[in-house]
């Protein structure tokens, strides 16, 4: 199964990686081993009869059973190393890599919670390197990527998505409160209408002014024509 066939409703391949060369390289030491110490075998060659002959026919079984277990571990790495995806999505970290036994994780990004990053300095030369993915359960849940290609960027992507995510589920900020209007200036009150007092006493005045001659009978008469229509 592919990253692409095992895709959910409404999630996206944010980036994809694959093993590097040296994956096959690392994974097969031992395999080496075993054909070094197969062909050590095959040029010793001992012989003999009795008892001696039965473990030397062991020792010919033993040389080909190291050269072709280790010819066909290697191969088997190699086809690996072929197959192996590793991407990053919206929503999960994926991994399927293996051949006869396929093995595959998916992990939420939501559940991550570390993201280790091992770069030597033979894999900073070369552009590889190993991850390990921390979930909120621990170690225990801890998933490695081993001999991955550009693994500071596969990094990246994870944690730029996951801090999207958060960014993106955090309740949005209350709204600054509004200072309140500021109240309307109080309106002056009209003049409450002169007393009838008031008014009688304008008269007198007004009167004493004519007598004195300093307003003519003419204006004395209009101002009093004014002052009762406000009575």
């Amino acid at each position: 199964m592919s990253v692409s066939e095992n895709l959910i409703a409404n999630e996206s391949i944010v980036t994809e990686t694959k093993k590097h060369w040296i994956a096959p390289a690392r994974d097969s030491l031992w395999a080496a081993g075993m054909i070094l110490l197969g062909l050590f075998l095959w040029y010793w060659n001992p012989s003999g009869d009795g008892i001696l002959g039965f473990l030397w026919a062991a020792i010919a079984i033993a040389r080909w059973v190291l050269l072709i277990g280790g010819i066909a571990w290697i191969v088997y790495n190699i086809v690996v190393w072929r197959t192996a995806e590793f991407a990053v999505t919206n929503l999960r970290v994926l991994r399927y890599e293996g051949f006869m036994q396929r093995r595959s994780s998916e992990t939420l990004l939501t559940s991550v919670s570390d993201v280790k990053l091992n770069v030597g300095l033979v894999g900073k030369s070369l552009g590889y390197g190993d991850l390990q993915i921390f979930t909120q359960s621990g170690d225990a849940g801890a998933d490695s990527f081993t001999s991955i290609v550009k693994p500071a960027e596969f990094r990246n992507a994870m944690m730029s998505v996951k801090l999207q995510d958060q960014t993106a589920s955090r309740p949005a900020p209350a709204p600054a409160p509004v200072a309140p209007a500021p109240a309307p200036a109080p309106v002056a009150a009209a003049p409450a209408p002169a007393s009838a007092q008031d008014q009688a006493a304008s008269l007198v005045r007004l009167a004493e002014l004519r007598d004195q001659g300093v307003i003519s009978p003419e204006e004395f008469d209009a101002k009093k024509t004014e002052i009762l229509a406000r009575m």
